[in-house]
């Protein structure tokens, strides 16, 4: 998604990838030209179709003409007769998990009996409910989710995925899970004589349920920090395990007594307002600094439906419908009040503006 500068950038980057034995490559008709510049780059470097295995991806929408379609496109951009994983792209609402069940799933099936995919898996940004709920329908072998040690909520989706077989593809650790390619120096201190980012990787690396980690280069050097992971696949180490526990002691000492646990319980929230997520980013700004990474996400509420919803924490009414569900008895509308202070930022202008 992010190598688009060039085809002459992309080309290298999947070189730089491939030298260092990275043998999986996504991609997606929503990545603007992704799909045939990531074409271009596998035919004009000679990699050897079987050696590696390339994603694409299909909107939750259309018809089964239009799937159909859309797949002939993206075999023909990659310049490939096979995809080996086929994802629907963002199973983020009910709505979506309804359309491939009532439409989608019949034509995909036959798609997949005509040799243009080997497996079919989703991604999500939703809720926890629906990727559980999703998962339980047993037509997917895969999932791409969000997971990391800053965000676990979907240690659940991980075991249930993990039950039922499935191919796990853990989103963005290095940006999603944190923006670690540029740490706060708070949080860089806490990890030495670890990097924060080296140790979100280990995290994902040592738990082998999980199948998949994507890394999002846009340019070769930017894949230099794999030199160092690659193959560290083991179990995490006692040294490790106690880089955890620091920075886990760490938040709850400088929350001091405000820190949401993230037990999901306010919710719902009769203003729209995703409690949790607000509050975990609180967490994360005041604990180790991450303050960038938090007006990141923030911005981001009312302004990327169903990729990240829920509205903005100056929507909160003072209803107090959250507060005697919150076992740690928080003021959350105060604590919202204070979050939507520290995350919104100054205002930015928009890149299609003026």
């Amino acid at each position: 998604m992010r190598a688009l500068e060039s085809p002459a950038t992309m080309t290298a980057t999947v070189q730089r990838a491939w030298e260092l034995g990275i043998n999986h490559f996504e991609t997606s008709p929503s990545y603007g030209t992704s799909e045939h510049f990531l074409g271009q780059a596998c035919q004009r470097l000679g990699l050897p179709r079987s050696r590696f295995f390339l994603t694409s991806k299909l909107l939750p929408k259309g018809t089964p003409a239009d799937i159909e379609q859309t797949i002939t496109e993206s075999l023909g951009a990659l310049q490939t007769e096979y995809l080996d994983c086929l994802a629907i792209h963002g199973i983020n609402t009910p709505e979506h998990l309804r359309w491939f069940l009532e439409t989608g799933l019949k034509p995909l099936q036959q798609l997949q009996q005509q040799g243009k995919f080997r497996h079919l898996g989703f991604s999500t940004h939703g809720p926890l409910e629906l990727i559980l709920e999703t998962i339980a329908t047993g037509h997917f072998s895969f999932i791409n989710l969000h997971y990391y040690y800053f965000f676990q909520r979907n240690a659940r989706a991980i075991a249930q995925a993990t039950a039922q077989d499935m191919g796990i593809f853990i989103i963005s650790p290095g940006d999603k899970g944190g923006q670690l390619f540029t740490p706060p120096q708070a949080l860089q201190e806490l990890c030495q004589p670890q990097t924060p980012l080296a140790l979100t990787y280990r995290f994902l690396l040592g738990d082998r349920r999980i199948t998949t980690l994507s890394f999002g280069a846009a340019n070769p050097a930017e894949l230099e920090p794999l030199v160092s992971l690659a193959n560290q696949d083991h179990p995490l180490t006692p040294e490790e395990k106690e880089h955890f526990a620091i920075l886990t002691e760490h938040q709850h000492r400088q929350l001091q007594g405000t820190e949401c646990l993230q037990c999901y319980d306010c919710l719902p929230c009769p203003e729209a307002i995703p409690i949790p997520e607000i509050l975990r980013l609180r967490n994360l700004a005041i604990a180790y600094d991450m303050q960038n990474y938090g007006e990141y996400r923030y911005r981001m509420l009312e302004n990327a439906g169903h990729w990240f919803p829920g509205k903005k924490a100056n929507a909160c009414t003072d209803c107090g419908d959250c507060l005697p569900r919150c076992p740690e008895q928080l003021n959350i509308p105060q604590l919202l009040r204070e979050s939507h202070e520290r995350l919104n930022g100054k205002p930015r202008r928009r890149l299609w503006e003026g």
